[in-house]
């Protein structure tokens, strides 16, 4: 490796890390291993830490295009055995994570974002002893069993919990947060809610110092190189948690001089090296190569930002990425033989580009079990 790593070792290394490249996901579970193997979604999802998921077709896709030959029913599949978890995991936001380290992840990383979210509580007129006495009735209403959204609701608003407005949605946040229940699959677009404990019968249980060193482990060395600030926008914890995570994960963790600055990153990802091949990505909106960084510039020109997230509302569309690099967003349209996707050139791709763009787009349609039809807006 070079003393000083360049912006393009950067976010090479970076897909690397992110299983982007080469054999990805198939690295995971040996020569032999295919996307429908058992486990191999447990094992993306393992290496990745955890993986934004509030958008479930989104989430599909990052577990898709990370299995090369994966299909969108086979991915369901995995999750329905309970490869992955489902919850309110980080930063207040949906993540897929592994069911053994659920628990212990709601407990560490949830406190932040409940706590931002008390005066909205409050607003709606819930107070502790009102959110407490939900996910007391939540937790009795799905003992060895498990209901849509909507019957949840309906649960709460027969015990007495009214559930009108946004009153429901800040509910079963606050049951998921307090580790009492999970996403356990999808009927339709409604979310289907079960127990954590029932979920997830063997929880791991790491003390605080371990918690953080596994977090840290996880993180750099699936989306390394990084910063001690990237980390903390990740987990959503403070930069002083951060910092003990990087500490006590031991040698595990080493640092590196970029022309960006110091990073940290896994010492395996350092010995491979930065990826070689130049290709052409298709990641969802909400994939860990863009949510996974306060500093994203290496992948995405800053001034791009504001075309890949419109409005700042929290919202990301589906990328095109050349080399490691955003160059154009796309979004699809289903029918019943398609997938018809419209994508929008940021940088002024070459006609070389576009039909590459399209041929990158083929497995997307398959995955989908669709002929995909591009369209440039």
């Amino acid at each position: 490796m070079p003393a000083s790593l360049s912006a393009v070792d950067v976010r090479r290394l970076r897909l690397r890390a992110l299983l982007l490249t080469g054999r990805r996901g198939l690295a995971l579970g040996g020569d032999d291993a295919t996307a429908d193997d058992e486990g191999a979604v447990a094992a993306v999802v393992t290496h990745l830490g955890a993986m934004q998921a509030q958008d479930v077709a989104h989430a599909l896709w990052s577990l898709g295009i990370r299995l090369p030959g994966a299909t969108e029913p086979g991915i369901r599949a995995a999750l329905a055995r309970g490869e992955a978890v489902r919850t309110w995991s980080m930063r207040g936001t949906v993540h897929l994570v592994p069911p053994g380290d659920a628990a212990w992840m709601v407990a560490l990383m949830s406190p932040r974002p409940r706590a931002a979210a008390a005066a909205r509580r409050a607003q709606l007129g819930l107070d502790d002893a009102t959110c407490d006495r939900g996910t007391a009735v939540l937790l009795d209403t799905l003992r060895g069993r498990r209901l849509t959204r909507a019957a949840c609701l309906a649960a709460l608003d027969d015990a007495g919990i009214p559930t009108d407005g946004q009153r429901g949605y800040h509910l079963l946040i606050h049951a998921a947060q307090a580790g009492a229940v999970c996403i356990v699959a999808q009927d339709g677009t409604d979310q289907v809610f079960g127990r954590l404990d029932e979920a997830a019968p063997h929880p791991r249980t790491p003390s605080r110092e371990e918690a953080l060193a596994t977090l840290a482990r996880r993180y750099l060395r699936s989306h390394g190189p990084a910063t001690v600030a990237d980390l903390a926008r990740w987990t959503g914890l403070g930069v002083r948690d951060c910092r003990a995570g990087v500490a006590a994960a031991g040698e595990d963790v080493v640092p590196v001089e970029t022309d960006a600055g110091p990073m940290l990153a896994a010492p395996a990802l350092l010995d491979a090296g930065p990826a070689a091949e130049r290709t052409i990505l298709t990641p969802p909106g909400f994939d860990e190569l863009v949510l996974g960084y306060a500093d994203r510039s290496a992948q995405l020109d800053p001034a791009l930002e504001a075309a890949v997230a419109p409005g700042g509302n929290g919202v990301f569309r589906s990328t095109l990425v050349r080399d490691g690099r955003v160059v154009a967003t796309w979004r699809r349209a289903l029918t019943a033989r398609a997938v018809r996707v419209e994508a929008h050139d940021l940088v002024g791709l070459s006609v070389r580009d576009r039909t590459r763009c399209a041929a990158a787009l083929e497995p997307y349609g398959a995955f989908m079990g669709r002929g995909v039809e591009l369209s440039w807006a």
